[in-house]
């Protein structure tokens, strides 16, 4: 098998959160303010929902997506829908692009132009890109034990500037306020066609739909109690801060002796970010390469590549009107991809399962 379930639950539970860190609260704020968790908590539901049910069709076939299909409905079919996929993973790729490319020359580099700064970010996603299932469960497997130690030390210099009486009243706002802040928030939430693209490509085991569904609630209880943490801390401001992850910890009482200790935390953490980014990029190339056949994953992640570093290099002062679009259109696109299909899944011929 290509990867295996304790890879693919670190993924779910610790990219899950570590792609909801920067902007997702920031986002969710300004949409639903206080009762941002409760909206958050909806998005979760619904894509939990979405994750068990590709992770129990997991337990009915050993077949791929692709071959799924092919099986059904033939091979031009398949190539067509994975080609329809790759433009989905690259498509969700472009607002994390942005993300990181402020992030990083904000927090790191803010002395730096953007430009130079970026630079090594895309080299590493041109390499990175390139690498398969193997690659990718290897690498969840090392930023495992980097997230949770340096999430562990920025809850730990946090909380005792948190006051939870900031998410109160609960759920007085309008319900459009915190579900319409869930519809709109929806592109951080690619979860189930992640679990989408592995289906096959992994030895299921008796209990392992268990085991992805219950990863995936653990990334939600990391990012429901951030959320919270960060509201308490910031209150109505918390819409106007940028990247949440890093102004959480900066009133620990102990940095106005030692200096910025956190960022030690952040840097770790930026590991885990950047190989969560790049997961998109694995899975379109993966899926382009099931489109055209040509097995030739170097070239095209270049080839992807070059297309967001264009997009990213004359957008770059687009942010807003970026954020707009995004906020304002791609539930539709989330909706189909990651939601929708995971149940249009079971309707594909599935034969029978090896027994393992």
């Amino acid at each position: 098998m290509k990867i295996n379930v304790r890879q693919i639950c670190f993924i779910l539970a610790f990219y899950t959160a570590a792609t909801k860190l920067l902007l997702y609260p920031i986002i969710l704020s300004g949409f639903s303010g206080r009762d941002l968790v409760f909206s958050a908590l909806i998005s979760f539901l619904v894509q939990g929902t979405a994750v068990w049910a590709v992770a129990f069709l997991g337990s009915k076939t050993d077949k791929t997506l692709f071959e799924l299909i092919r099986d059904t409905l033939g091979g031009v079919a398949a190539r067509i829908v994975y080609g329809f996929f790759a433009a989905f993973f690259l498509f969700c790729t472009i607002p994390c692009m942005f993300e990181q490319k402020l992030y990083v020359q904000a927090i790191f580099y803010d002395t730096v132009p953007s430009f130079i700064v970026f630079v090594p970010i895309f080299l590493f996603t041109v390499y990175a890109g390139s690498k398969g299932f193997k690659n990718i469960g290897r690498c969840a497997d090392v930023c495992m034990p980097i997230f949770i130690v340096t999430m562990a030390f920025i809850f730990f210099m946090s909380f005792s500037e948190v006051d939870f009486s900031n998410l109160l009243p609960v759920l007085k706002s309008s319900p459009a306020g915190y579900l319409g802040g869930s519809l709109k928030t929806s592109f951080f939430f690619l979860e189930p066609a992640y679990l989408l693209m592995f289906l096959g490509n992994f030895r299921y085991r008796r209990g392992d739909a268990a085991k992805l569904t219950l990863s995936y609630a653990l990334g939600t209880v990391i990012v429901l109690l951030f959320l919270a943490v960060f509201r308490g801390i910031y209150g109505e401001l918390a819409s106007s801060r940028q990247f949440a992850v890093s102004k959480t910890s900066l009133y620990f009482s102990a940095i106005d002796i030692v200096g910025r200790i956190d960022l030690y935390a952040l840097y770790a953490l930026e590991i885990v970010m950047l190989f969560a980014l790049v997961l998109n990029i694995q899975l379109s190339v993966h899926c382009l390469g099931q489109c055209t056949g040509w097995n030739c994953p170097e070239l095209l992640s270049f080839f992807e590549n070059i297309v967001l570093f264009i997009i990213v290099l004359t957008c770059g002062g687009s942010l807003a009107g970026l954020q707009n679009f995004y906020t304002g259109w791609s539930w539709i696109i989330i909706l189909l991809f990651a939601t929708v299909a995971p149940f249009a899944a079971w309707a594909f011929k599935r034969g029978k399962r090896r027994r393992s």
